[in-house]
């Protein structure tokens, strides 16, 4: 072969590993003999000619970073373990590669030291009532401190509180207590309420004595469908009133 033909077949395979295809979801940084290309690359077909180009690939896909337990002590003194996830994506790929050295791990350390500083300002009724408001703060300052590399932080979800034994005890104590508090005011309220309709039959018996008369009848007959030996005939107190005072 002349050493024409090397050549070409030189310049032919060099072209050949200069061409990348980024997908619809990546996007190319390119570093030209060191210094940042104007606009990043892709999607599609790139030219990295090396070794004067590098390019470094950035994925614009949400990603979902699972947070580690971390061992928190609430304000009220209560230790808990918590983990969670975060949702985020990275909007300029170029300040993710810039601005910070890797910003996956940077990702996770900040949202790591965020959830042991602001659940730790919480109680622990807090934290188990109100997730939804703590998930809203916990978003809103990874946001905040992630802009500048680049990244949009879009949700924040706290997946488990891990309570101690003693605590779990304490809580069950708690609802049961709670429990038999709401038995012993919905009986009394139905007492209540019982004897108000008592008294009310009471006071409209007693303006007719013959309906008075037609209750009893009425217990007879209840009690002679049961077909039981003994028949307890209910007696007036008014008509041994006038005994009981001599």
């Amino acid at each position: 072969m002349s050493p024409v033909g090397i050549i070409v077949v030189v310049v032919v395979l060099y072209l050949l590993s200069s061409i990348k295809i980024l997908p619809e979801y990546e996007r190319g940084v390119i570093f030209r003999l060191g210094r940042l290309h104007k606009v990043d690359k892709g999607p599609g077909l790139v030219f990295v000619f090396a070794p004067i180009d590098r390019i470094v690939r950035v994925s614009l896909r949400t990603i979902v970073l699972d947070v580690p337990p971390q061992d928190i002590i609430t304000r009220d003194n209560v230790s808990v373990k918590v983990n969670a996830v975060v949702y985020f994506r990275v909007m300029s790929p170029r300040k993710a590669i810039v601005e910070v050295e890797n910003y996956l791990y940077a990702t996770s350390q900040l949202a790591q030291t965020t959830l042991r500083s602001v659940l730790g300002q919480a109680e622990m009724d807090e934290l188990l009532a109100e997730r939804d408001k703590l998930n809203a703060t916990l978003q809103s300052i990874l946001d905040k401190h992630t802009d500048p590399w680049g990244i949009k932080v879009s949700a924040v979800e706290v997946k488990h509180v891990d309570l101690p034994t003693e605590m779990q005890r304490a809580m069950a104590k708690q609802a049961e207590a709670e429990r038999e508090r709401r038995a012993k005011i919905i009986h009394a309220e139905g007492e209540f309420n019982a004897s108000q309709k008592l008294a009310d039959a009471a006071e409209i018996i007693s303006k007719n004595s013959v309906t008075l008369q037609l209750r009893y009848m009425q217990t007879l007959t209840e009690i002679a469908t049961e077909k039981n030996s003994t028949i307890i005939f209910p007696l007036p107190i008014d008509m041994i009133s006038q005994y009981l005072k001599r």
